[in-house]
C-alpha cells in the first residue's frame, strides 16, 4: 500500500493525488488558460458532450464533503466523508478528511443509478449499485441536485468513452457505433443547477471538516489500518511545512502573500524526488484556487446571452417548420393539377394524331361519356349536399333549443344560490353570539390553514424536483442501456465472426489430418504414430469446446435430436463428419446476421398464412424452427380434411385386430433414425407414438398397408409436429397427395418410373456428369432410389433435410427432383475427378453427408436448374410408365412361358422315369 511522502518531499502539503487535475502533464495543466463554467448543462445537452484530451478541455474537479449513512447492525449513524470523483475509473472515492491520502472505499458509478425521494430529509439521495445502496446527504437541496447532475454527466461521459472500440478493431464492430455520442436530444427534464462553490469543489477543501457529536463517531472502524496511515501522513506533513497549527488548505493565506506561493513552489521544485511525483499537481491546486474566484463573475452574463440565442434559434426553427409544411401542401396540389393537365394533353395528342375520322369519333364519344359520368356524379354530390344542409339546419335548431334550456337552468340555479346565500347569512346572524370568540376561532383556523398550505406547497415543490430528476435519470439510463445493448450486439457479431474463423481453422486442421492418414503408410514409424495420436485426439474433442459465450455452439444434438457428428464405425468417416459439422457451424455463424436474422424478421411479420408467391419464396428459403410446426400444420390442413375421431377409431381397430403388417412394423422400429436420440433406444418416448401412427395408417389405407420407408417419413413428421395425430395426417398428405399413385405399392412401379425420369433430367441438366457415369457404367438409381422413396431422410444432414421438407410439403415431388439434381451439381467436379467405378460408388455412398452450405444447395436447386416445369415432369412420367408397364408385361409373358416349359419338361421326365421302372420290372 502506498504510504505518505518522506522528508524529502514538499512537506505539509497533505493533498493526495485525488485532488489533482487529471492528465495534469498537458500544456494547459495549470488551469489558468481555460475557463470553467459554474452552470451545469441540462440532461439534453450533456448527451452531446464530446470527450477531448485534457490539454483542450478543463473542468472543475468534482469533490466535496457529504454525509454518508453508516449501518452497523441496528445502529445507523451519519458520518462526514470527503468525496472525490475518479475520472479514469468512474469511481466516487471517499475519505475521512480532504487531507487523507488513502481512501476508505469507492462507489462504482458506471453501473449505478441515482435516486432522490421527496419524503426523505433535505439533501438525502441514494446511489444504487448492483451490490449495495449508498445513502448520502448534502448540506442543502441545491448541493444535492448539483451532485446528482454532475454524477449523471460523469457517468454518461465515461460510458460514452467506454462504448467506443479501439482504432484497430474490426469494421464489423465499429460501424454501428459511429457518431452515437453526438446524438442530439432536446429533452430537458431538469433545469441546470449553479455550482454551490462554498460546499463543492476544491475551495471546500479549505473549510474545516463537519464536526460530529463525538470524536470517534467519524472514524471508520472497518478500515483501522487506513485510518492510521492517513493520520500519520497528516501529522508528519503538517509538522514539516506549516507547523502544529497550520492548515493545508488555507487559500486566503496564499492569496494575501503571493511570495509565499513562489517560495513553496521553489522548495517543492528543489525537493521533489521520484518517490513523490505529486508536487506539480499540488501546486496546480494552489494556482487554480487563486483563479477560481475571479472567473465566477464573468460566466453568468455569457450564459444568459447563450440562452437567449438558443431561444431565438428555436423560435426560428418552429417558424421554418410551419413554412415547410405549407410548402409541401402547395406542392401536392400542384402535382395533382399537373397530372390532370398531362392527362388532358395525352387525350388531345391522341385526338390530333388519329389517322381516321373513325378514331377521332371514338375519342369524342369517350370524352362525351366521361362528361356524362362527371355530370351524374356532380348531380349526386349536389343532392348529397342538399341533404347535408337539411341535416345541418335540423341540428342548428336542436342546438338552439338546448341553449335556451341551459339558459333556463342557469337562471334557476342563480335563484337557488341567492336563496342559499340569504339563508346562510340569516343562520350566521342567529349563531353569532360572542363576536370575540368567533374572531379568535377564525384566526386560529386561518393560521392553521396557512401553515398547511405552506407545507403542501413545499411538498409539491419537492415532488416536482423528484419527478424531474427521476425523468432525467430514467432517460439517461435508458440511453445507456440502449448503447450497451448495441455494443453487446456488435460484440456478439464479432464473436460469431471469430468463431466462424476458428471453425474453419479446425476444419482445415482435420482435413490435413485426413490427408496425412491416407499417406501414413509411407511415413516413418514415429511420424505415423504421431499422426495416429493426433487423429485420435481430434476425434475425442468435445464438440462443445471453444464457446464460452454459448453463442451458437456445435452441440452433440440439434434442436430436433439429430446427432451433429454421427458415430460412424469407420475412422475416416468420423473425421469427415466432424469436418462437416465445423464447416456448417462456420457457415451458420457467418450467415446469422446477414441472412438468417432478416429471414426470421420476415417470418415474424407474417400473421395469418395464405398461399402466395411471397410465402412460396419464404418456404423455399427455409422455415425457422419456431415457425416450422405452425407452417407444417397449415400446409397439411390445406390438403387434408381432418375427420373428427378418425385417428382414435383407427387406433381402437389396431388394438382389437392385429394387422398383417404389424410384424414388419415392429422389425423396422429399431432401425428408424438411429442417429436421433428420440428413436435411438427402444425405450424412447417417440417409439410408441411412431408405432401407433404406422398401425393407424395401415388400417387407413389398406391398398398400401405398410411399406418400408414409411417409418422414416412418419418419424420426421413426429419430430416437427410432436402430436401423433398431426403426424398421421402429415403422412397421409405425403403418401396420398404429394406422391403419385403406386409409389409405395408392392411393385413400387411409380418409384421405378421416377428413377428413369431422373436419369433423363440428369442427362439434360448435367451432361458431362451423366457421360462420366455411362463411361464407368454407374447406375445412379442404386443411390437415388432411396432418396425419392423417403425424401432424403438419412441422406442429408438434419438442417438441410428439414429445409428440403419445407419446400417438399408445399410444392410436391418436383422439389425432390430439383434437390437430387442440385446434390449432383454441388459435387460434380469432385465426382469427375474420380476415374474408378468402385471409388465412384464409394464416394456416392456418403457424398450427401459432405454438403455443408445449405444456402448454396438451395440456390442451385431453385435458380441454376431453371426452367423446371411440372408439365414436363408429368409427360416424362407418362412416357416411362408406359414403357415400364410394357416391359413388365413382356417379363410376365417370359416368366409364364418359362414356368409352362418347366412344367412340361417335368411331366416328360416323370413319364421317362416310370417307363424305366416298368422295363426293370
Amino acid at each position: 500500500m502506498k504510504k505518505g511522502p518522506g522528508s524529502g518531499a514538499c512537506p505539509g502539503v497533505g493533498v493526495p493525488d485525488k485532488i489533482t487535475e487529471p492528465n495534469s502533464g498537458g500544456s494547459g495543466s495549470n488551469g489558468a488558460s481555460a475557463k470553467e463554467k459554474d452552470v451545469l448543462p441540462s440532461p439534453g445537452e450533456l448527451e452531446n458532450i464530446q470527450l477531448k484530451p485534457s490539454s483542450e478541455t478543463h473542468r472543475k474537479k468534482l469533490c466535496g464533503y457529504l454525509n454518508k449513512l453508516g449501518i452497523r447492525g441496528p445502529i445507523k449513524t451519519w458520518k462526514s466523508r470527503w468525496f472525490i470523483y475518479d475520472e479514469n475509473k468512474c469511481h466516487l472515492l471517499y475519505y475521512r478528511t480532504a487531507q487523507d491520502i488513502n481512501p476508505l472505499g469507492s462507489i462504482d458509478l458506471s453501473t449505478a443509478c441515482f435516486d432522490c425521494k421527496a419524503e426523505n430529509d433535505e439533501g438525502v439521495f441514494e446511489i444504487r449499485t448492483p451490490n449495495r445502496v449508498f445513502t448520502l446527504k448534502a448540506i442543502s437541496k441545491q448541493a444535492m441536485m448539483y451532485w446528482l447532475q454532475q454524477l449523471q454527466v460523469r457517468r454518461w461521459e465515461f460510458c460514452s468513452a467506454q462504448s467506443r472500440f479501439p482504432v484497430g478493431s474490426s469494421q464489423l464492430v465499429n460501424e454501428p457505433l459511429v457518431d452515437r455520442t453526438n446524438v442530439a436530444d432536446d429533452e430537458g427534464f431538469l433545469p441546470p443547477v449553479k455550482t454551490p462553490t462554498e460546499v463543492v469543489g476544491l475551495q471546500a477543501a479549505s473549510l474545516p471538516a463537519p464536526q460530529t457529536a463525538t470524536a470517534l463517531q467519524n472514524i471508520s472502524l472497518k478500515h483501522p489500518w487506513t485510518e492510521i496511515q492517513n493520520t500519520v501522513y497528516n501529522i508528519c506533513g503538517s509538522k514539516q511545512l506549516w507547523g502544529n497549527d497550520g492548515n493545508v488548505f488555507n487559500f486566503n493565506k496564499f492569496q494575501e502573500h503571493p511570495e509565499q506561493e513562489a517560495e513553496v513552489e521553489a522548495q517543492c521544485t528543489v525537493k521533489e524526488t521520484p518517490e513523490d511525483g505529486r508536487m506539480e499537481s499540488r501546486l496546480n491546486l494552489f494556482r487554480k484556487a487563486k483563479w477560481m474566484n475571479s472567473s465566477l463573475t464573468e460566466e453568468q452574463p455569457r450564459e444568459r446571452n447563450s440562452m437567449d440565442k438558443v431561444n431565438v434559434l428555436q423560435q426560428q426553427m418552429l417558424t421554418l417548420t410551419e413554412e415547410v409544411k405549407s410548402q409541401k401542401e402547395l406542392v401536392k396540389l400542384l402535382h395533382k393539377a399537373l397530372e390532370a393537365a398531362q392527362q388532358e394533353k395525352r387525350v388531345s395528342s391522341m385526338y390530333l394524331t388519329a389517322a381516321e375520322d373513325k378514331d377521332r369519333l371514338e375519342l369524342v364519344r369517350h370524352k362525351v361519356r366521361q362528361i356524362a359520368d362527371l355530370t351524374s356524379r356532380l348531380e349526386a354530390l349536389e343532392q348529397e349536399k342538399k341533404e347535408l344542409e337539411q341535416i345541418l339546419t335540423l341540428r342548428d335548431s336542436h342546438i338552439q333549443e338546448l341553449k335556451e334550456h341551459v339558459q333556463l337552468l342557469m337562471e334557476k340555479n342563480h335563484a337557488k344560490q341567492q336563496v342559499i346565500m340569504a339563508l346562510t347569512e340569516q343562520m350566521a346572524r342567529e349563531h353569532s353570539d360572542p363576536l370575540q370568540e368567533a374572531n379568535t376561532i377564525t384566526a386560529e383556523t386561518l393560521y392553521k390553514q396557512q401553515e398547511e398550505i405552506e407545507h403542501l406547497k413545499d411538498d409539491i415543490d419537492a415532488y416536482k424536483t423528484q419527478n424531474q430528476f427521476l425523468n432525467s435519470e430514467i432517460h439517461q439510463v435508458t440511453r445507456l442501456w440502449t448503447r450497451v445493448a448495441e455494443n453487446e450486439k456488435a460484440l456478439l457479431m464479432k464473436c460469431a465472426y471469430l468463431q466462424a474463423q476458428n471453425c474453419q481453422m479446425e476444419s482445415k486442421y482435420l482435413t490435413v489430418l485426413r490427408k496425412l492418414q491416407e499417406t501414413v503408410c509411407g511415413l516413418p514409424s514415429s511420424h505415423a504414430e504421431l499422426v495416429r495420436n493426433l487423429i485420435q485426439e481430434a476425434l475425442r474433442w468435445d464438440v462443445k469446446e471453444g464457446a464460452d459465450l454459448n453463442l451458437d455452439p456445435v452441440s452433440e444434438y440439434d434442436e430436433y435430436g439429430f446427432m451433429t457428428v454421427p458415430d460412424y464405425e469407420v475412422e475416416d468417416w468420423k473425421l469427415l463428419a466432424k469436418i462437416q459439422a465445423l464447416e456448417m457451424k462456420s457457415n451458420n455463424l457467418r450467415s446469422q446476421e446477414v441472412v438468417e436474422k432478416p429471414l426470421r424478421d420476415r417470418w415474424n411479420s407474417i400473421g395469418e398464412l395464405s398461399p402466395s408467391a411471397e410465402l412460396k419464396s419464404l418456404i423455399r428459403s427455409g422455415i425457422p424452427v419456431e415457425h416450422r410446426q405452425r407452417v407444417w400444420k397449415w400446409i397439411v390442413s390445406q390438403h387434408c380434411s381432418y375427420l373428427p375421431d378418425h385417428y382414435q377409431r383407427l387406433l381402437r381397430q389396431s388394438k382389437s385386430t392385429e394387422h398383417p403388417a404389424c410384424r414388419q412394423i415392429e422389425l423396422d422400429l429399431p432401425r428408424t433414425l438411429t442417429n436421433n436420440k428420440h428413436f435411438s433406444s427402444p425405450t424412447s418416448q417417440l417409439i410408441p407414438k411412431l408405432r401407433r401412427v404406422l398401425l393407424a395408417f395401415s388400417w387407413h389405407n389398406p391398398a398400401i398397408g405398410y411399406c418400408q420407408g414409411l417409418n422414416r417419413l412418419a418419424a420426421v413428421a413426429l419430430l416437427v409436429l410432436e402430436d401423433e395425430e398431426n403426424a398421421f395426417w402429415c403422412l397421409v398428405h405425403i403418401v396420398e397427395n404429394l406422391m403419385p399413385a403406386d409409389y409405395y405399392s408392392d411393385t413400387l412401379i411409380t418409384s421405378q418410373v421416377d428413377q428413369r425420369v431422373f436419369k433423363d433430367f440428369l442427362a439434360e441438366k448435367l451432361p458431362r456428369l451423366m457421360a462420366h457415369f455411362e463411361h464407368y457404367q454407374i447406375d445412379v438409381s442404386l443411390i437415388t432410389f432411396n432418396w425419392f422413396l423417403v425424401a432424403f431422410v438419412d441422406s442429408l444432414v438434419s438442417d438441410i433435410l428439414l429445409r428440403v421438407w419445407d419446400a417438399f410439403l408445399y410444392e410436391g415431388t418436383k422439389v425432390i427432383f430439383r434437390y437430387a439434381l442440385a446434390i449432383f451439381k454441388y459435387n460434380e467436379e469432385e465426382i469427375l475427378r474420380i476415374h474408378d467405378s468402385v471409388e465412384i460408388y464409394q464416394y456416392l455412398r456418403f457424398f450427401t453427408r459432405m454438403i455443408v452450405d445449405g444456402r448454396k444447395l438451395m440456390n442451385i436447386a431453385f435458380n441454376d436448374l431453371n426452367p423446371f416445369p411440372m408439365k414436363l415432369l408429368r409427360n416424362r412420367r407418362r412416357i416411362h410408365r408406359g414403357e415400364l408397364e410394357t416391359e413388365l408385361c413382356e417379363l410376365e409373358q417370359i416368366k409364364a412361358a418359362y414356368v409352362k416349359g418347366r412344367a412340361e419338361q417335368g411331366s416328360r421326365g416323370l413319364e421317362e422315369v416310370v417307363s424305366e421302372e416298368e422295363e426293370e420290372i
